[in-house]
């Protein structure tokens, strides 16, 4: 599938032909990850939608969206079905997405069994709305990169599970070696929508852009034939929700900055490490409360504890 502009391509308004100066995706709003500063790393995101929905963006989208193939959304359209889809829909579905009048289809209910026991619910979209996720994606991550903390190493690029491993055990070995380890129940399905949308309206200034999100956040769930509104959660299965998760959880990681502690979080796990038991028990009970009171998230307090490292 090509986002072109010859007769037999699917066409999109102001999209730049071969050669021209637009970046590509990974230089959103003219700043790269390596040059962009915390007090400046994204000079433009005003017009941000006409980057999302250029004809770069959208074929590197597409891309990422085929290879990754995964399952059929409540449309039960497959990914093998997209570009014919695409080659006969793709303007006017433009068309609304670029006045604001696009409307993602709700997500279709799965739950997965996890490694500790218990389930996880995921929430598959359909694959064009896959699609727009992704393109906005990879847009909006280099934008937000920059302003995210260096303790924090889920769905990260160039981050992994390793790397925190690795610091865990730097601080472990400075002295640190008492552990607020906690657990945040349930937490893709708590996200409070409020929150989350000022947290980006912070940096993302299109206002269409920021509807977009909004709806897709609200996008109903589809269980046992009957679509329900959701009010909170923004449920995994699509390419928005770990960055949507990061930017929400970025501010948690800026008032343990703030505080002067050391942690390493991985998307919703969080270790904090202190010098002694009772500094620890202290924090504990301070980070829950700032956890539910200030995000609106739920700490599970069955499953977190103040404990002694591995």
């Amino acid at each position: 599938m090509t986002f072109g502009v010859a007769e037999d391509r699917i066409e999109i308004s102001g999209a730049m032909a071969e050669g021209s100066d637009r970046k590509s995706p990974e230089y959103a709003c003219g700043v790269t990850r390596g040059t962009a500063t915390k007090e400046n790393p994204c000079p433009k995101t005003q017009r941000l939608l006409e980057d999302i929905f250029s004809r770069e963006n959208m074929q590197a989208a597409y891309q990422r969206v085929v290879s990754n193939k995964g399952a059929a959304g409540i449309d039960g359209m497959t990914v093998g079905e997209l570009s014919d889809h695409l080659r006969h829909n793709w303007p006017c579905i433009r068309e609304q997405l670029l006045a604001g009048e696009y409307r993602p289809q709700a997500v279709r209910k799965v739950e997965i069994p996890k490694t500790s026991g218990g389930k996880r619910t995921l929430g598959i979209p359909t694959v064009l709305d896959r699609l727009i996720q992704q393109a906005m994606h990879q847009q909006l991550m280099p934008i937000f990169e920059p302003y995210f903390s260096e303790a924090s190493y889920g769905f990260r690029p160039g981050r992994s599970a390793q790397q925190a491993v690795q610091m865990a055990k730097v601080h472990v070995a400075d002295g640190y070696r008492w552990i607020v380890d906690l657990d945040l129940e349930k937490f893709f399905d708590r996200v409070n929508h409020d929150i989350l949308m000022s947290r980006v309206a912070r940096i993302v200034k299109d206002k269409q852009v920021l509807r977009l999100i909004r709806c897709y956040l609200q996008a109903g769930l589809l269980e046992g034939g009957i679509v329900s509104i959701r009010q909170e959660g923004t449920p995994q299965g699509g390419p928005l929700s770990p960055l949507l998760s990061n930017i929400l959880l970025d501010e948690f990681d800026k008032e343990l900055e703030r505080r002067g502690h050391r942690f390493c979080r991985y998307a919703d796990d969080c270790n904090i490490y202190l010098q002694t038991k009772s500094s620890a028990e202290r924090v504990m009970a301070s980070v829950t409360q700032y956890l539910e009171e200030q995000l609106k998230l739920k700490v599970n307090r069955s499953k977190s504890a103040v404990d002694r490292p591995w």
